[in-house]
């Protein structure tokens, strides 16, 4: 049976809590460190890959990248820090892009 995994990148207070969750955890300090586990959770089997906020801003390239991509999904969470806004931002657009409005 093939089963794809869920991960999450991110500084270690954000994440930490996911590990009870089952979820494979990824912390990072700097940016490069973020990307290459992104890229490297892509082309092990991942299927969902959480990135805090924080480090996402960063990130631009590397998660537009893997949205032309029908796996792995790349979605942003806010941090222990708070939000920016990115993540709920990027759920607008791409409502607004399938359904030709913003609903939200």
């Amino acid at each position: 049976m093939f089963m794809h995994k869920v991960g999450v990148v991110g500084d270690k207070d954000s994440i930490l809590a996911f590990k009870a969750l089952g979820i494979d955890v990824y912390p990072v300090i700097e940016v490069e460190e973020a990307r290459k586990a992104i890229d490297k959770m892509a082309v092990s089997n991942y299927a969902v890959i959480f990135v805090t906020e924080q480090i996402a801003k960063d990130l631009d390239e590397t998660i537009e990248r893997y949205n032309r991509q029908m796996l792995p999904a790349v979605i942003l969470i806010p941090s222990n820090q708070g939000s920016l806004n990115i993540g709920m931002q990027r759920i607008r657009d791409n409502v607004e892009k399938a359904v030709g409005v913003n609903i939200l």
